[in-house]
């Protein structure tokens, strides 16, 4: 396609240069030749008509070096002539020809005389850049009248003329050149004008050198001279087209003109819907975007619809879609009056398309389907579609267009856009525009799609570390909060937990991993499995993070991580706390509200080695709050870590319902102060926990001491019956009996040298414990006809709600749980 108006102008006073250069400050043709690998051109602007006499069509596919004949060197007594010494420069580099037919892989600049029709030659100063990279392009020629230049003033003495190249930092107003070629190049894509653009911005500028000092570069001039005339003349030639006539003769600039003029708006248009469009990672957002982009400017309507897994948020999707895909309508954007739409395509119905439509058509093929007029036919095939709906009045007599939402070649949804009946209808040129608006769409949607895939699996891996903790545990209440971080992804270290241990007790933890993203989840996960583990050995506070410091240095010494492991004694209403590097806890006490930091040991951060941890014991009363958190809760980048403790120990004072709205007043809490100090929204993850310790009274703990002798049995079965009874647990006496029997029997057996002690704890369930100093964990057997042994655990098992084992630095400890009866559950 021609340009129309390429020119080259040289710049005035107004940029810098001196009045020498100003006096041949003019406008000259420039013409523009593209050339393939091959040698053929492939782009021949106006000027390059005017300045060769050869017309596009005559141009376009033929051999360069053909079609350019360069008729040798200057004559010698030119070189006296009125070029001066310009003529001088013919020969100092490579010629013309030697560029044309792809010898050169540098830039290159010169003059030449070459053989055009209907004139004996044409002296030319020429620029060339040889192209690299997919497209097919490999030389752009720049080329000027050299007579043009010398015309503009005959009194002007010039010591030297001559092309070259310069850096575009060298001058001012080059820039002007790189805004100017994507215009001249209006017959190629975007992204291959683009491409060029940046080549030639790496080679440098093309320039005149007027003496031995001075030098302007070659810049495109887009003013057209005598407006008022050239405005009639395209005002005619656009009635001409529309009137379907052929182009008088003096007219056919104006319609190349015209043609011009609509690429150049398309390829602006584009680009503004490029920056409407993926200022968001939101797919939902997005969705709108894309919608909103093209309704009214290219069309009255637009409806979305994606395929399934794009909208659930899956993988990416697979295979041609057939008949069976299901098809999300996300969005329906629309100029009629608000409402029309809505009841008869609702934005949120998924359906499927058959194979007669034109839906199906672009979604298998991947190409753009254009429909100029829906007849009433077509559009009762459409209408089949929809159920008890009569969609015809919406779309009959409408010009349509379905564009393919695509990525990797793959199909993800595809656009309907419907231009009402009184609007041009949609053209090839638009399908063009549709298929490469479509195409930045999809692009846009799957890097949507892939950032809500990733979120999704981020937080299902984030969920899955963290353990789902049982709202009450033996004499206490727990309520937990993670909040995933803003920054460097969702994913984080941090964690709580809580572990059963033997005598009704509770071990709470909270750990931060330092860092964000995979691998401080998995080092998370790791060390979560790890005092879990420990945990259940009943190993004191010291000795578990002692433990947790050593596991860490042998998985490696890339990751460190802070730890507080509690143990909560509700008999003894103690809690039992060590710290690894952590912020200390919060405690809130029942009796007059007062909150406090616990003063702790600090301790040295898991993974540091070396470092010995200490354990202290803290008495508690019954509703007591402990607050347990990580520091992403009270500290942001710029802040005194003080003011968020402070802010922490504040708000967990404040009275709450509840244990949930507790946790939520304190969130909000620090949110609302660190907003205040301007600090912003906070970027780490963050991990809260908070436990009422509401104690064991003793009345609702019994204990017996058994003799190894299998006598016991009996004198356990019969004091767990009375005790039952005693506190009106009647019903579970007889399962409960049995089961105490079964355990006390196996104790009896296994004891080495101390007593066998039995527990039965009344709280929110029925807890029974056996201790014993033998250190070998029973297991579940199956137990065939004619065993005498294997059955006891077998009917634990059975009977019991819950029941489990569990090491203690003496030996272990067997326990089960039943269910109290509705009218007893405290």
């Amino acid at each position: 396609m021609d340009h129309g108006t390429e020119r080259g102008e040289l710049p005035g006073p107004s940029t810098g240069y001196g009045a020498a250069e100003y006096a041949v400050a003019g406008r000259i043709p420039l013409a523009v030749v593209v050339v393939d690998r091959d040698g053929l051109v492939s782009h021949w602007s106006r000027g390059a008509r005017q300045l060769f006499g050869v017309p596009r069509e005559g141009a376009l596919g033929r051999s360069a070096i053909d079609l350019l004949p360069v008729s040798g060197a200057l004559p010698e007594e030119d070189e006296a002539g009125p070029y001066g010494a310009y003529a001088a420069y013919d020969g100092l580099g490579p010629d013309l020809e030697t560029s044309l037919d792809g010898r050169l892989s540098y830039p290159a600049a010169g003059r030449a005389r070459i053989s055009v029709p209907d004139r004996e030659r044409a002296d030319v100063v020429w620029w060339a850049y040889p192209l690299v990279g997919p497209g097919p392009e490999r030389l752009l020629v720049l080329a000027a009248d050299a007579g043009a230049l010398h015309h503009q003033d005959d009194d002007l003495a010039v010591e030297r003329i001559a092309p070259g190249f310069a850096l575009h930092t060298d001058f001012p107003g080059a820039e002007e050149l790189a805004r100017g070629l994507p215009e001249i190049l209006p017959s190629m894509s975007v992204g291959e004008s683009a491409r060029i653009v940046s080549q030639v911005l790496e080679l440098g500028y093309p320039v005149l050198e007027f003496s031995q000092n001075d030098r302007v570069p070659v810049t495109p001039d887009w003013g057209v001279p005598r407006r008022a005339e050239r405005k009639a003349r395209r005002a005619r030639a656009e009635r001409a087209v529309a009137a379907g006539q052929p182009l008088p003769e003096d007219l056919r600039d104006e319609g190349e003109d015209l043609e011009y003029v609509a690429v150049r708006e398309r390829l602006e248009f584009l680009n503004e819907v490029s920056g409407r469009i993926g200022t968001s990672l939101d797919l939902a957002q997005t969705i709108v975007e894309v919608s909103k982009a093209v309704v009214p400017r290219f069309t009255d309507v637009a409806g979305t619809y994606l395929r399934e897994q794009v909208v659930a948020g899956e993988g990416f999707p697979e295979g041609v879609p057939d008949t069976t895909t299901m098809w999300h309508r996300v969005a329906v954007e629309h100029t009629d009056e608000p409402g029309r739409w809505d009841d008869v395509v609702p934005v949120g119905e998924a359906m499927p398309f058959p194979a007669h439509t034109p839906f199906f058509q672009c979604m298998t093929t991947g190409e753009p389907v254009l429909v100029p007029r829906i007849s009433e036919e077509m559009g009762h095939a459409i209408a089949s579609q929809f159920d008890k709906r009569d969609i015809r009045p919406l779309i009959n007599n409408r010009s349509m267009l379905v564009v393919p939402l695509k990525a990797r070649n793959v199909v993800l949804g595809f656009m309907i856009l419907l231009r009402h009946p009184e609007r041009t209808e949609f053209n090839d040129m638009d399908r063009v525009t549709g298929a490469e608006l479509a195409a930045r769409a999809g692009l846009v949607l799957d890097n949507a799609r892939m950032y809500t895939y990733q979120e999704a699996v981020a937080e299902t891996l984030q969920d899955s570390m963290l353990p789902h903790i049982a709202p009450r545990m033996a004499g206490c209440d727990i309520a937990t909060r993670y909040l995933p971080g803003t920054l460097l992804g969702r994913v984080g270290g941090d964690w709580f937990d809580s572990v059963k241990l033997p005598g009704a007790r509770t071990a709470l933890v909270v750990g931060d991993v330092m860092g964000h993203g995979l691998n401080s989840a998995a080092m998370m996960g790791q060390l979560r499995t790890a005092v879990q583990t420990m945990a259940a050995l009943d190993l004191p506070p010291a000795q578990l993070l002692r433990n947790l410091d050593d596991l860490a240095q042998r998985l490696g010494d890339t990751y460190l991580a802070t730890c507080l492991y509690a143990v909560y004694d509700p008999i003894a209403s103690e809690l039992h706390i060590a710290n690894a590097g952590h912020i200390p806890p919060v405690i809130v006490r029942a009796d007059d509200g007062r909150s406090e930091l616990l003063e702790l040991p600090t301790g040295a951060p898991i993974g540091v080695g070396g470092v010995p941890f200490e354990s202290v014991r803290v008495r508690v009363a019954p509703g007591d709050r402990l607050v347990m958190c990580t520091d992403g809760l009270v500290e942001v980048r710029g802040e005194d870590i003080g003011v968020g403790l402070a802010t922490l120990c504040e708000s967990a004072a404040h009275p709450a319902a509840s244990m949930d709205d507790a946790c939520d007043t304190i969130i909000r809490a620090l949110a609302v102060t660190f907003s205040k100090a301007g600090r912003g929204g906070r970027k780490d993850d963050v991990a809260l926990l908070m436990a009422r310790l509401n104690g064991i009274e003793p009345e609702d703990v019994a204990v017996w001491r058994l003799a190894l002798d299998p006598v016991e049995v009996g004198r356990a079965r019969a004091a767990v019956r009375e005790q039952l009874h005693a506190w009106g647990l009647g019903t579970l006496a007889d399962n409960a009996e049995l089961m105490v029997g079964e355990l006390v029997t196996n104790a009896v057996r296994h004891a080495h040298s101390r007593r066998v002690e039995l527990r039965l704890v009344r709280g929110d369930t029925l807890l029974c414990e056996v201790d014993d100093d033998d250190h070998t964990l029973p297991t579940l057997l199956s137990a065939g006809p004619g065993d005498e042994f294997g059955r006891g655990l077998r009917v634990v098992s059975t009977l019991a709600r819950e029941w489990g084992t569990s090491r203690t630095n003496g030996g272990k400890t067997v326990w089960f749980e039943l269910t109290l009866p509705r009218t007893r559950r405290r």
